[in-house]
């Protein structure tokens, strides 16, 4: 059974119309089938979906991006890679089972696999807490990037969150800290390193794992700090207003782009990943690879670098500074901190000189 959104109910009418085509003994009797009426029906329903998809509003690509049925890590893992052997556990408390994590084959090549995994149906998803990760998810993934590294395997990580689980027994074991260790891990790391976004990217939760060489997402995915909903009712007091917060936000894969906290758009079947798996695989896969080769001549230095000047460079064409591409400004200069160094001096020296002075003239009138 397909599930819609609600802004695809004429699609929803296509689409039943033509299974009702396409039934030789449908309710008016008929033993045969129709098939020009189900050809221009069929045109009609892929102009509707061109229409509508085309069109979609921030608040709307949200809805497409927690769409039921989308493609989820474990069906992108499990049909991507070869020999997939999963690993588990943070060796400090226990496994977390809202991240797939192991090591498997990509054209042949080793590559360290890191998944979110939200879950198909409800049984799944209470075992997958949505997504959600817990700091031994966290700690799990470091493991893996610190053994990846040590090996020299490249690693991609697939982002599908709302964000990290802000449960009481997560906060007791290091919620934020196992964030921050995460983030600081993939910014160390010397092996290139893919970050594709394949449904909702939600704040720290998912940037913990997207502090990559490359961020790629799927174009219908939503990459954000918060959620619309979240934002709503921290500035307006009304969830109800996550349309005007998705606009403001820019968590769209296009306004992510123009911005350059994405590096590429993998464009997705009309309708949707989940209206074309096959589509959306063959898209996935060119990506990997073209990004996998781009970084094969790249020494550990040079990584590391790409992925540091990245990171750097957000946000600096839009007024910061006026040269975007000089990155000097971000760090203090030698002669600055010789100035500050040299001016506390005079100050210690002052102060020094000031209370001996005290003293001597205290001696003298007492």
């Amino acid at each position: 059974m397909k599930n819609y959104l609600n802004f695809e109910s004429d699609i929803k009418n296509l689409e039943s119309e033509i299974e009702k085509l396409k039934d030789p003994y449908n309710q008016d009797g008929l033993s045969e089938v129709d098939t020009q009426k189900i050809s221009s029906t069929q045109a009609e329903l892929d102009e509707k979906l061109k229409d509508i998809y085309s069109n979609l509003d921030p608040w709307q690509t949200t809805m497409v991006a927690r769409h039921e049925d989308r493609p989820k890590s474990k069906f992108f893992i499990d049909n991507l890679f070869e020999d997939f052997i999963s690993l588990s556990g943070d060796r400090y408390y226990g496994e977390d089972k809202s991240v797939i994590t192991g090591f498997a084959k990509f054209n042949g090549k080793s590559i360290l696999v890191i998944g979110q995994e939200k879950g198909e149906n409800l049984e799944s998803r209470i075992e997958r807490n949505f997504g959600m990760m817990r700091p031994e998810g966290y700690r799990k993934t470091i493991r893996l990037m610190n053994l990846a590294n040590k090996f020299n395997i490249p690693i991609i990580s697939f982002i599908d969150t709302p964000g990290a689980y802000p449960g009481v027994g997560a906060e007791e074991r290091g919620q934020a800290e196992a964030i921050a260790k995460s983030i600081e891990c993939c910014m160390e790391l010397k092996v290139p390193t893919l970050a594709i976004i394949i449904g909702e990217g939600g704040s720290g939760g998912a940037i913990a794992l997207a502090s990559s060489n490359k961020v790629i997402m799927l174009e219908n995915a939503i990459y954000s700090v918060i959620s619309p909903e979240g934002c709503a009712t921290i500035l307006w007091r009304d969830p109800k207003k996550m349309l005007d917060a998705a606009k403001a936000m820019k968590l769209s894969a296009k306004d992510l782009l123009e911005l350059k906290v994405i590096d590429e758009i993998i464009p997705e079947p009309l309708g949707g990943a989940h209206r074309d798996r096959d589509l959306i695989l063959d898209n996935l896969r060119n990506s990997i690879s073209k990004n996998l080769d781009y970084f094969k001549d790249f020494s550990s230095e040079e990584i590391m670098n790409e992925r540091k000047n990245k990171f750097l460079k957000i946000g600096r064409s839009k007024g910061f500074v006026t040269n975007p591409d000089d990155l000097s400004t971000l760090s203090i200069k030698k002669n600055n901190i010789d100035k500050i160094i040299k001016s506390k001096k005079v100050l210690i020296g002052s102060a020094v000189l000031g209370l001996i002075l005290f003293m001597v003239l205290a001696i003298l009138f007492y």
